[in-house]
């Protein structure tokens, strides 16, 4: 991870269900976190590129999630739609610090039509 970034702690892992999300208010709008099964953390912005349905209302497979609006899947690493559908939500730098969840805002990338960051 880029030692560059800034770090802002925004919870505890714990306050995110397994194969759940939680919600966080930024400048940048929702930010969903997710946890998987394994423990990892993802955080997108809380919008589905498609027709902007709330992801954090998806559920959680593995390290993707299904749009609850029109069951698009999104790669939570990477905020990319798995095919045959494209786009990418916006995501954000995230870790886990002793149990903390931090985000790394000012590295956001935000959502659009074609991924185009990877």
């Amino acid at each position: 991870m880029d030692q560059s970034i800034s770090w802002i702690t925004v919870g505890s892992v714990e306050d995110i269900p397994r194969q759940g999300s939680r919600v966080v208010r930024t400048d940048f709008g929702d930010i969903a976190l997710f946890r998987t099964v394994a423990d990892e953390v993802y955080a997108l912005e809380d919008r589905c590129p498609h027709a902007g349905g709330p992801l954090s209302q998806g559920i959680v497979h593995g390290a993707r999630v299904t749009c609850p609006l029109h069951s698009w899947v999104i790669d939570l690493a990477s905020g990319e739609a798995v095919g045959p559908d494209e786009g990418c939500a916006g995501h954000c730098p995230v870790r886990v610090v002793d149990g903390a969840v931090q985000l790394g805002l000012a590295a956001f990338r935000p959502g659009r039509g074609g991924c185009g960051h990877g």
